[in-house]
């Protein structure tokens, strides 16, 4: 299933300006926003998850219902049974659907139903179900359900590692689009967590599970929250955005996740496929070792930009990653719909054809086996490029609103300006990066 290594529509020489107009103008709108947020942002005003306007009290119960509960678990078991019996059952062909559904479908569904409806998947996650209904044969709860209590220490450190894990095997791992390949992650994926969740009990998915955690990351830009009294409410994303609790490992999570991105951009760049086609460590050393470069370069840039404000302002370098780490989401989000965006709306069409025929033997068993696949969005790639511009533009915009509060919120009066300009560098140098790479792609 080749389609699924070649991400997006190619470069962006279609763009309606020339490249080094795009650049200057993303900078630019940085530079003016920084500068408008200093002037008339003098005090926090994104208060987390403590407001919100309430939506009417029967949607919070009918949300809250355990029978809704259960309908989303039965609809997790009955996704992930599907695939499990595509990837197990059926023949290992280009036509088999597990690829489309876990590279498309699943990873890249994520995005667009965490952003409008909040973490969705904390609801569907088939491993939170099974050990729910574990620790329920044993008469306990799934928080008590543990052998003992996680560390505080370990945040979300494993959830950055499933991630990274999960990326290599997207862009990396030999064979990446077939099923034995998929199918041992994912046996082994499974393993992990239920043996996660059996040691520390539930609460090892909420910072353990990559997904979990991917999901709850970006629903923190949906505009549906919780107040404190478990009201659902609606509220500024950026407000939702700022009541992101610190946890050890965001930072890390944040990282991968744009760094993963970066990568995949940078594998079309002509230079990047010379070097990768003749390096001596092979196509899977090579691949790793740009993977964790750009993981590391982008971490690497996030923690000294964090530690030289926290030196400005005499706060503990040690602690700034994760109260900022929440400012890299926007970005992160930008630059995932840029990369992805065609990717998603071509090869969803493809795994929804596939889905009705997981045999490969003529069956159509949800319709859709016939349909083929509209590839309009072809014919608008100056559309395209323009969504993929702005959304990298707008989502680093975003990131530095969120910095700004967040720096007026912890840094000294007098020292803000101070402690915001290396997060303006590294907001323009990523910004910068992320059309280069988008451009070169």
């Amino acid at each position: 299933m080749t389609t699924l290594l070649a991400h997006g529509i190619g470069g962006r020489q279609d763009l309606p300006i020339p490249f080094a107009f795009a650049v200057a103008g993303a900078a630019l709108a940085l530079l003016v926003s920084f500068v408008v947020l200093a002037v008339a942002w003098r005090v926090p005003r994104l208060d987390g998850d403590a407001h919100g306007r309430p939506l009417p009290s029967w949607v919070t119960t009918a949300v809250d219902s355990p029978a809704l509960r259960w309908v989303l678990r039965a609809v997790g078991l009955l996704l992930v049974g599907y695939t499990a019996m595509a990837a197990y059952l059926a023949p290992d062909l280009a036509t088999n659907p597990t690829a489309g559904l876990v590279y498309v479908v699943f990873w890249l569904g994520l995005i667009p139903a965490s952003f409008l409806l909040g973490p969705v998947w904390r609801e569907l996650n088939p491993i939170r179900t099974i050990h729910l209904l574990l620790a329920r044969a044993t008469g306990s709860t799934p928080e008590e359900a543990g052998l003992r209590p996680l560390p505080p220490w370990l945040g979300a450190w494993p959830a950055a590692a499933g991630l990274f894990a999960f990326a290599w095997l997207e862009l990396v791992a030999p064979d990446r689009a077939t099923t034995p390949v998929i199918r041992i992650f994912f046996t082994a994926y499974l393993g992990v967590h239920l043996l996660g969740a059996v040691v520390f009990g539930s609460r090892w998915l909420d910072r353990g599970d990559a997904f979990e955690v991917f999901s709850q990351l970006i629903g923190r830009l949906s505009p549906f929250g919780r107040r404190p009294d478990g009201r659902i409410v609606v509220r500024n994303p950026l407000a939702n955005l700022a009541g992101l609790t610190p946890a050890p490992g965001l930072a890390a999570v944040v990282c991968v996740l744009l760094g993963s991105t970066a990568y995949d951009s940078l594998t079309g760049s002509p230079s990047f496929v010379r070097w990768y086609q003749s390096s001596p460590l092979g196509t899977t050393g090579a691949g790793t070792i740009g993977l964790l470069g750009a993981v590391l370069v982008v971490g690497a840039a996030f923690g000294l930009a964090t530690a030289l404000a926290g030196r400005a302002t005499g706060l503990p370098s040690r602690s700034m990653p994760g109260a900022l780490a929440h400012t890299i989401v926007p970005i992160a989000l930008g630059y995932l719909v840029a990369h992805y965006l065609t990717l998603f709306v071509l090869e969803g069409q493809r795994a929804m054809v596939a889905i009705s025929d997981p045999f490969s033997d003529g069956s159509d068993w949800f319709g859709t086996a016939g349909r083929g696949v509209d590839l309009s969005i072809l014919s608008h790639q100056t559309m395209i490029a323009s969504i993929q511009v702005g959304a990298i533009v707008i989502g680093h915009v975003l990131g530095a609103v969120a910095a700004h509060d967040r720096s007026v919120a912890i840094f000294r009066p007098g020292r803000v300006v101070a402690g915001q300009l290396p997060l303006m560098v590294l907001m323009v140098a990523y910004t910068v990066t992320g059309l280069l790479l988008l451009f070169a792609a």
